[in-house]
């Protein structure tokens, strides 16, 4: 895997840790944490107490105060192991800005440390059944009752959703709101709140070792106090933070390519057809040098949207050309990967089967890749 030129001395022994511990605690247990449809909250304990949850964080909270940086290697290890592994990066880089963003002083000091220790479990809950790329559409609501909000509604395809024990939630605040996106709020609902179930954790064609989940709000009542930011800003928090979860994304398309590359090529080196390697032949040749090129311009590509990010820069288009494009290239490189491993590709104990399953839904979550390219075509005025 090529080196970030971002990457300092810190940044590579944080990795080289990181690596040794997925190694050991990690890599043996994947296969079974599949079967099982679960990673168990042991090991999200276990990555609280290395200091891998949200080092973004205050100090005062508990966290490393760390940069960007630290995520895009917590993100780029995770994803090296396996796809399963997302929902970390889900409670590190999506959920947890939310409170740093927008909380009050309050919030932060009553879960943030937690979120470092591993002893809450985070998600957020957008998706609806009727409604997924269109958040405006959303009909879970929540009325206010006093001190308190009435929630109603139900929430499918939640990621950490049978895990988490903290969900960051999209609700409707003001229903009859035009346009309907002024309407919106996020509330965080904590398990246990009376009127707050999940349902069964969803069965995917891939990610299996990652919980997914349908949630339900049957009049649940919320205290007010746990609205993140202002009632009626939900839609305009969410625009704001999604470009980081875009981004998070694409960087994890762009490891996964990269590893079905480094898999391959060990792959038809060894491999022999014909009396000879199967890497000796034009076609397989040609193959991998197309790979090999798309890899080396992704890589290039999402170092230099790591740097603008980190630096502040307003690259809401770049980072939904290479949401939608390194997660498109991802599943035709698992498809080339696959078809020159032949007949072992289709099979479970090779890895390249387990890339092919888990990669597409990347290119439907985080805004489909249909409204990614929306998205630019508005940036560019048409």
């Amino acid at each position: 895997m090529a080196k970030y030129r971002f990457e300092e001395e810190e940044h590579e022994l944080f990795r080289k840790s990181l690596r040794k511990f997925l190694e050991k605690e990690a890599v043996p247990n994947y296969e079974q944490w599949e079967k099982e449809r679960l990673i168990p909250k042991s090991f999200w304990k276990k990555l609280g107490d290395m200091g891998f949850l949200c080092p973004q964080v205050e100090e005062k909270y508990g966290g490393l105060d760390a940069d960007f940086r630290y995520a895009v290697i917590i993100g780029e290890e995770m994803e090296r192991v396996g796809a399963s592994l997302t929902g970390v990066g889900l409670h590190n880089d999506i959920v947890a800005p939310y409170i740093e963003s927008y909380g009050t002083d309050e919030q932060k000091a009553r879960w943030l440390p937690g979120c470092v220790t591993g002893d809450h479990i985070m998600a957020v809950a957008m998706t609806e059944p009727g409604a997924g790329s269109d958040l405006a559409g959303i009909q879970t609501t929540a009325i206010r009752d006093g001190d308190d909000y009435i929630v109603n509604g139900q929430k499918t395809f939640i990621t950490n959703g049978i895990n988490a024990d903290l969900v960051l939630t999209v609700v409707k605040t003001d229903p009859q709101a035009e346009p309907r996106h002024k309407g919106i709020s996020l509330l965080m609902i904590e398990e246990g709140m009376p009127g707050f179930s999940r349902g069964r954790k969803l069965d995917k064609v891939g990610l299996h070792g990652q919980d997914t989940a349908e949630l339900y709000f049957e009049d649940c009542r919320v205290p007010a106090l746990n609205l993140i930011g202002d009632e009626g800003k939900g839609f305009t928090y969410l625009m704001e933070k999604l470009q980081q979860e875009r981004l998070v994304v694409a960087l994890a398309a762009q490891v996964a390519s990269e590893d079905m590359l480094e898999m391959t090529l060990d792959y038809v080196k060894e491999r022999k057809a014909f009396g000879k390697p199967i890497g000796s032949f034009q076609n397989t040749q040609f193959k991998l040098a197309e790979v090999a090129t798309k890899v080396e311009l992704g890589h290039a590509f999402i170092e230099s949207l790591v740097e603008d990010h980190m630096a502040g820069k307003d690259i809401v288009s770049k980072v939904s050309m290479a949401k939608y494009w390194l997660t498109d290239t991802a599943k035709k490189i698992a498809g080339e990967c696959m078809q020159l491993h032949g007949g072992y590709g289709y099979m479970e104990e090779y890895k390249i089967a387990r890339r092919y399953r888990d990669i597409p839904v990347a290119a439907i979550y985080a805004g489909s890749n249909e409204v990614m390219k929306m998205i630019v075509a508005k940036r560019m005025g048409l």
